[in-house]
């Protein structure tokens, strides 16, 4: 049985599903690495070809129509049959299991990599993943030095060298133990006052150290460290004797503020205390395969939370 006449690329459909996945054919052309009015075109084809109106274009933006939709529906198994073949394919011509290296922050490592992993797994059970546990300046070297095939980090900004795609935001939260005086105080805390602050920092090369570093040098430098540690677990259990504050991200501080044993500072312009994560690649192997479908999955995930 031969393919019907006007088959659309494949690649015109899967801007369309991230048309739908996005919310918006500005965000869609930003992960295909286009411009806006490119995928305005590739559409507008597509549109041609299946004699159907797929977008609603507005002076507020574009909005999938009911067929439009429906459009997307058909596509995914489409696509996620393409990236199964291609990955067969490739495993096919190297003459072994794909495999995928994967380097991460030791937050999204701890929090967040496992479930992506297990949605991965899910549609690919035959690559084998191997996990790079780093901060998130040992990750982007990892990158660099192609020890990894993609990466995961966190921080306020993109690596200028590196290819990247933010996935979502990640809430930062001042922490003391109940026995210091700022688990008492009433009011917020002003990123002014918590600059001048010795609080508790991770390593240098963390992605918490620099997002929380770049906050506060707003307000001149930052106090003296109360003390530098290498792991978020080692924050926690020495903010816990009340020898100074600390900064964390609220997925690592959630379970002892829920037991107690930290408590949450209110601070004054809280939303300034956020990063980013982001997936990062060399720019000349953007993510394909088994990589590039974990960025979507991780991408996917973080936007419904």
């Amino acid at each position: 049985m031969t393919l019907p006449p006007g088959m659309p690329d494949l690649d015109v459909l899967d801007l369309l599903v991230s048309v739908a996945e996005l919310g918006s054919l500005g965000a869609a052309a930003r992960r295909h690495g286009i411009s806006q009015p490119a995928a305005s075109m590739r559409i507008s084809a597509l549109e041609r070809r299946l004699h159907l109106r797929l977008l609603d274009r507005g002076p507020t933006g574009s909005a999938l129509t009911e067929a439009g939709r429906a459009v997307v529906d058909h596509a995914r198994p489409v696509l996620d049959a393409a990236r199964s073949f291609s990955v067969a394919v490739s495993a096919l011509r190297a003459g072994s299991v794909p495999r995928l290296r994967v380097a991460a922050s030791k937050t999204i490592a701890d929090h967040r990599i496992p479930q992506w992993l297990q949605a991965l797994r899910g549609v690919h059970p035959e690559v084998a993943v191997t996990l790079e546990v780093a901060n998130s300046s040992q990750v982007l070297e990892l990158v660099r030095r192609e020890a990894a095939d993609i990466g995961f980090v966190e921080g306020p900004h993109p690596p200028a060298d590196l290819g990247s795609r933010v996935l979502g935001a990640d809430e930062l939260v001042v922490v003391v133990a109940p026995a210091h005086p700022w688990a008492r105080r009433r009011g917020p805390v002003p990123l002014r006052e918590l600059a001048a602050t010795p609080l508790l920092w991770r390593e240098s090369g963390s992605g918490t150290r620099d997002a929380v570093w770049e906050v506060l040098s707003a307000y001149g430098d930052p106090a003296r460290p109360a003390a530098e540690l290498g792991s978020a677990a080692a924050i926690i259990a020495t903010a816990q004797t009340a020898v100074a504050p600390a900064v964390l991200s609220r997925l690592i501080a959630a379970p002892e503020l829920e037991r107690g044993t930290l408590f949450e500072v209110p601070v004054a312009d809280a939303a300034a205390l956020t990063r980013q994560f982001r997936a990062i690649w060399r720019p000349r192997f953007p993510p394909a395969g088994p990589a590039k479908l974990l960025a979507d999955i991780a991408e996917r995930t973080e936007s419904f939370d």
